[in-house]
């Protein structure tokens, strides 16, 4: 009976919904803050497609509580304007807390990536 352990497919997709839980929230600060205006989920979902190489294709749904969490925190802000193509859109843009955190963010994420870029090439941090 094979162990259910070794399997890798469901290990992979745990480990990159985990991954990507971790990252999100860095890569929405990064895309509002390089956006001349202010941004709606929709346009902000496409964006990372196009700027992730599909890795972030298909979490458009996730956007949303992330982008929620990040108004509550104080890191952007929202408005509702009314829309001509379908129901109002929420448009959002990052505030000077948000640039911020993004600057830290960037920085543990640089500080992270190089460490475990250098332990998987088998050299020590």
């Amino acid at each position: 009976m094979p162990d259910a352990a070794i399997q890798p497919e469901p290990q992979l997709r745990k480990f990159q919904k985990e991954l990507s839980a971790g990252t999100v929230s860095l890569v929405l600060l990064a895309v509002l803050a390089a956006a001349p205006e202010p941004m709606y989920g929709y346009q902000i979902a496409k964006r990372l497609e196009r700027l992730g190489d599909g890795v972030l294709a298909g979490k458009q749904s996730a956007l949303y509580p992330v982008l929620r969490n990040l108004g509550a925190a104080g890191l952007l802000d929202s408005h509702v304007e009314p829309s001509v193509a379908g129901p109002p859109r929420r448009y959002y843009r990052i505030t000077a807390a948000g640039r911020d955190a993004l600057a830290q963010w960037s920085a543990a994420w640089s500080a992270t990536r190089d460490s475990v870029d250098n332990v998987l090439r088998g050299v020590q941090p």
